[in-house]
């Protein structure tokens, strides 16, 4: 059995809607595109290194047409690696429609996306979730991922869709590494799914920190 991996982008108060650009998500959303004022060197060589030895991307629609859209027609230098393995490698998307999946290599999943998911898992060594906010809330609240970066941005946005919407379950997470943080402010962690809920104490007792 492989790992999902999310690679998620965040504000501060974890709005993780339409970084990337204004069209991104066309619901109304004032900030769309927020992250270009903070991205750095730092940010942008660590979102690389996340996606080596991927074998499989898992996305949500909306994500699913903007990368369609964008990396078959790529032919920059700067991002030519990701191009190449986003374009060789099996593509997954959820949607409760028929959308046409014309990127060579992508499949629609089946309406029981826990199920699909699972099957993907069973399939490949290393699936890459990326954006996708809804998805994400659907794999956060059912446990199908085993790790989660995140990079946490100086921003506050005050609204938007943020990471762990309404029903979102307790869960224990696990930091891999220490943090990194980038010299606009922007701050990289990974995390894996630990078992089990968190735990409870009580910060009055004797041997609190023991």
């Amino acid at each position: 059995m492989g790992i999902i991996q999310i690679e998620l982008f965040a504000t501060l108060d974890l709005v993780a809607q339409a970084p990337g650009g204004p069209d991104e998500d066309p619901d109304d959303f004032a900030y769309g595109g927020w992250q270009a004022p903070v991205l750095d060197d730092v940010a942008g060589a660590q979102v690389a290194a996340a996606y080596e030895g991927a074998d499989a991307l898992l996305l949500g629609r909306r994500t699913y047409d903007i990368f369609a859209a964008y990396w078959p027609r790529y032919e920059g230098d700067e991002d030519f690696e990701i191009a190449r393995l986003f374009n060789s490698i099996p593509k997954y998307v959820a949607s409760r429609g028929r959308p046409r999946l014309d990127w060579a290599g992508s499949t629609l999943l089946g309406p029981d996306l826990a199920r699909a998911v699972r099957e993907v898992r069973d399939r490949h060594e290393q699936v890459r979730v990326v954006g996708s906010l809804n998805l994400v809330q659907t794999l956060l609240r059912e446990r199908l991922f085993d790790r989660l970066d995140l990079w946490v941005h100086p921003i506050v946005l005050g609204g938007g869709k943020r990471v762990f919407a309404d029903g979102a379950v307790p869960a224990s997470l696990t930091l891999l590494e220490p943090p990194v943080a980038g010299p606009s402010g922007t701050v990289f962690l990974r995390y894996a799914l630990a078992d089990g809920a968190p735990g409870v104490g009580d910060m009055g007792a004797p041997d609190r920190g023991r």
